[in-house]
């Protein structure tokens, strides 16, 4: 009867043993795959919180248009910012483009991590102006942050806090498995809300 017993507790150790090692396992592997993003976020952040945004590289140049700008659909006016952003060696934006305004007041738009362009109607309804913005490398985080990237890179943002979820909470549980560290964990945890909600209040 006692061996019974102690096989089915070391039966149970083993598997408690198995069940943390995998966890372990996890944690590291997404930790190691998501360094380079988090640490990007992370920095953009810190940075972005003391009103260091990066620059942007700016000029306005002069289009020549077929048909006044007014008459133009969204999707011809994008025609016509990549063709004066490729004149410049500069990629197209990553974002979205919208139209707005009436009339002789009608503006294009079309924002993205590494580049704006705006275009807007002059006196010559066949001449148009184009403020065009370049962004450096560090404004090019900083817009990707800010989610002004492709589709791609959102989904992958989307990834990277699902995979950061994770993390916390595979850390909260392996914390809580072992009986040394529980008390240290769920004090750790009832200190961090608070603390959250103080600056939360405090901000």
């Amino acid at each position: 009867m006692c061996i019974i017993a102690r096989r089915s507790q070391y039966e149970s150790l083993k598997g408690f043993t198995l069940n943390r090692t995998t966890l372990t396992k996890l944690h590291l592997l997404l930790a190691a795959f998501m360094f380079p993003a988090v640490l990007m976020f992370l920095v953009t952040g810190a940075l972005y919180t003391w009103g260091e945004k990066g620059a942007w590289h700016e000029q306005t140049a002069q289009i020549t248009l077929e048909q006044p700008l007014a008459g133009q659909s969204e999707d011809a006016l994008k025609g016509i910012a990549i063709t004066a952003l490729q004149e410049r060696g500069i990629a197209a934006p990553s974002g979205k483009a919208s139209l707005s305004g009436e009339g002789d007041d009608v503006s294009f738009a079309w924002t993205g991590a590494r580049s704006d362009i705006s275009i807007t109607a002059t006196a010559d309804p066949l001449v148009a102006n184009a403020d065009i913005k370049e962004a450096s490398f560090h404004r090019w985080l900083v817009q990707l942050h800010k989610a002004k990237g492709s589709t791609a890179f959102k989904v992958y943002a989307t990834i990277l806090a699902v995979i950061l979820l994770l993390l916390v909470a595979s850390g909260l549980i392996m914390g809580l498995q072992v009986k040394a560290l529980r008390r240290l964990t769920v004090l750790s945890s009832v200190v961090g809300a608070v603390a959250f909600v103080g600056f939360v209040l405090a901000g």
